[in-house]
């Protein structure tokens, strides 16, 4: 069926601390093991919930938000852990200060407020900013928060993968430090398969890298090794299982600048493996360019059914002002994914 979306409904945001009702912002109209976590998926009979209307794209609309982490965790709720463009921009080096979205419905959306920003990491950049895409697992009762932060003036060059635990999903969280062994790339994610074993990626320029992590969630057990077989990396990283066969999904370096018919920046890709480590089989697009310069998206199932999550520009018209947005996700028979539909 086709997606019936709201346009004008006005959804009551809920702080962390207090809870306000801010009229004219529309807050929801618009990259495990215990807490079966929606990037494994596990074969069983099971009831779709009924979603033909979800929250209009995109679904945060009182902040600037990018580069959605979606999970489900056990207590039912999607939390989508993103980052936060500043307004006004400078390219992506003011960008700081995480929040935590969830909803039960996919309409009616939470804001848990800021969790981190780069004030409160001691190894991190003197001057704060570079606060970029991130992503959570959940293991040992605990909840692992993964970011991307240098730990230099000169950012390029000394990117690492910090890690902060809470005992909740969408509050406390405390930096632990970085995980030592990692080059110094951007947009990590981990995947937790059904044996409990973790996994963790990064990537950017063109390189992909994997590698497995200790049990303790904040060291690798082994170093880290590229992942082979994917066609046009660039970025964003996404870990995901479904019927048995691992998925990676990624952004490209399509540029709208190739003329090659195709209007805008950045796809989204992915391959397919019978290994979280690869080699991988390239299998082609499932999202077409946003109206963004960027894209950085995540896949997961949500009461049966699955979804992409993705940022675009559809708010502000500003490549590095953007917003994140969901789209139901459907596969194939043969286990491929059908073309994402981007709706508004």
């Amino acid at each position: 069926m086709a997606l019936v979306r709201l346009f004008t409904t006005m959804i009551n945001i809920i702080d962390m601390n207090k809870i306000a009702l801010y009229s004219g912002m529309l807050l929801s109209g618009g990259l495990f093991l215990a807490c079966s976590s929606a990037k494994s998926d596990v074969a069983q009979e099971e009831v779709v919930a009924n979603f033909d209307v979800i929250a209009q794209n995109p679904f945060i609309t009182h902040m600037y938000t990018a580069d959605p982490s979606a999970h489900v965790w056990d207590d039912g709720r999607l939390y989508v852990y993103a980052s936060h463009d500043i307004d006004p921009p400078r390219g992506c080096d003011l960008m700081d200060r995480y929040h935590v979205f969830s909803t039960d419905d996919m309409v009616n959306w939470t804001d848990h407020g800021e969790i981190l920003n780069s004030s409160q990491v001691e190894w991190g950049r003197p001057e704060g900013g570079f606060m970029w895409a991130p992503d959570c697992a959940y293991k040992n009762g605990k909840y692992y928060f993964y970011f991307p932060h240098p730990s230099e003036s000169d950012w390029n060059d000394s990117w690492k993968v910090g890690v902060a635990v809470s005992d909740e999903p969408a509050a406390n969280f405390e930096v632990l430090g970085y995980i030592e062994g990692m080059e110094p790339l951007i947009d990590p994610c981990v995947f937790v398969d059904d044996d409990g074993k973790a996994y963790i990626y990064n990537g950017g320029g063109g390189k992909c890298m994997g590698g497995r992590l200790k049990d303790n969630m904040t060291e690798l057990d082994g170093p880290m090794r590229e992942m082979k077989g994917l066609i046009d990396f660039h970025e964003a990283t996404w870990v995901h299982k479904y019927n048995g066969k691992y998925y990676l999904s990624y952004s490209d370096n399509h540029d709208e600048g190739w003329n090659d018919g195709l209007k805008g920046d950045n796809r989204m890709r992915y391959a397919i493996s019978d290994s979280p480590l690869g080699p991988w089989t390239h299998m082609g697009v499932y999202m077409n360019p946003t109206d963004s310069y960027t894209n950085h998206g995540s896949i997961v199932k949500f009461k049966g059914q699955w979804f992409a999550f993705y940022h675009n520009s559809k708010l502000s018209g500003h490549d590095w002002l953007r917003s994140i947005c969901a789209d139901k996700l459907y596969y194939n028979e043969d286990g491929t994914i059908r073309m994402v539909e981007q709706t508004l």
